[in-house]
């Protein structure tokens, strides 16, 4: 996309954006959203969902497997500063993630847990009622897709998200690509990129590429809407926590403590 292109389509959309109201005023009212909300159902039957448990990623000190597999499949530039930087998956301290749930008396050394993050696909997505040019959307089955051919660079997206879960490419990251995967497509400088749920890998009946790569099998994937489902017994058995629930986001990845 040229230059001049991508300006026009940028001033197009903040044009439209003012012409509507400015609707990035109501961050966290409903997304547009094709769900029977009534009953949770999606209209194709799936509703994907992570559960992280904590307790088995914590026995794995150091270990970023899962994050390394997903930069590597995802074509995740490497930078050696923060400014650039580009993740879809990362840790931070517990203290840090879930701020909501601080306590004074928080168990001995759960503060510092390194805990994984990612795009939480949210079931009520700020970013997608945010962007001018729906260059993110939310499928049926949950998964919040991004088009980088849409994409305009504005960074509505980012302001929105109150995860932190997007990266904005200030420059080319294909120099900075160690081994680039064709199958899977770069980006080009000026765009926002995520955690896709790995719809690529969905669609070959495949799981994401962070939980295929977890030894520790602390990161488990699937269907909300199957009550036969892993995601769901764990969900049923075991009390679980999400980032910021009062915000009214819904996210569609839950951890174990």
């Amino acid at each position: 996309m040229s230059v001049d292109r991508r300006k026009f389509l940028k001033l197009s959309g903040l044009s439209a954006l003012a012409l509507t109201g400015g609707k990035p005023a109501g961050l966290f009212a409903p997304a547009e959203r094709r769900q029977n909300h009534s009953s949770g159902e999606t209209q194709n039957g799936k509703r994907w969902a992570m559960v992280v448990d904590l307790r088995k990623c914590v026995r794995e000190k150091g270990c970023t497997k899962c994050i390394d597999a997903c930069h590597d499949v995802h074509n995740v530039p490497k930078f050696d500063n923060t400014k650039d930087e580009i993740k879809w998956i990362w840790k931070e301290n517990y203290e840090n993630a879930f701020e909501a749930e601080g306590d004074e008396f928080v168990k001995e050394g759960l503060r510092e847990m390194p805990v994984p993050l990612l795009c939480n696909h949210c079931d009520n997505p700020p970013c997608v009622r945010v962007c001018p040019t729906k260059a993110t959307w939310k499928r049926e089955d949950g998964i919040v897709m991004m088009d980088w051919h849409r994409c305009i660079g504005c960074r509505y997206c980012m302001a929105a998200c109150p995860y932190g879960s997007r990266s904005f490419n200030w420059r080319d990251p294909r120099p900075f690509i160690k081994n680039i995967h064709e199958e899977f497509p770069t980006r080009m400088r000026g765009v926002v990129e995520k955690c896709t749920f790995c719809d690529e890998r969905l669609a070959r009946g495949q799981l994401p590429a962070c939980v295929e790569a977890c030894n520790a099998k602390a990161l488990v994937f699937g269907d909300l809407e199957d009550p036969e489902s892993e995601v769901r017994r764990l969900l049923h058995d075991n009390f679980s926590i999400r980032r910021k629930p009062a915000l009214g986001t819904n996210p569609e990845v839950y951890y174990i403590v």
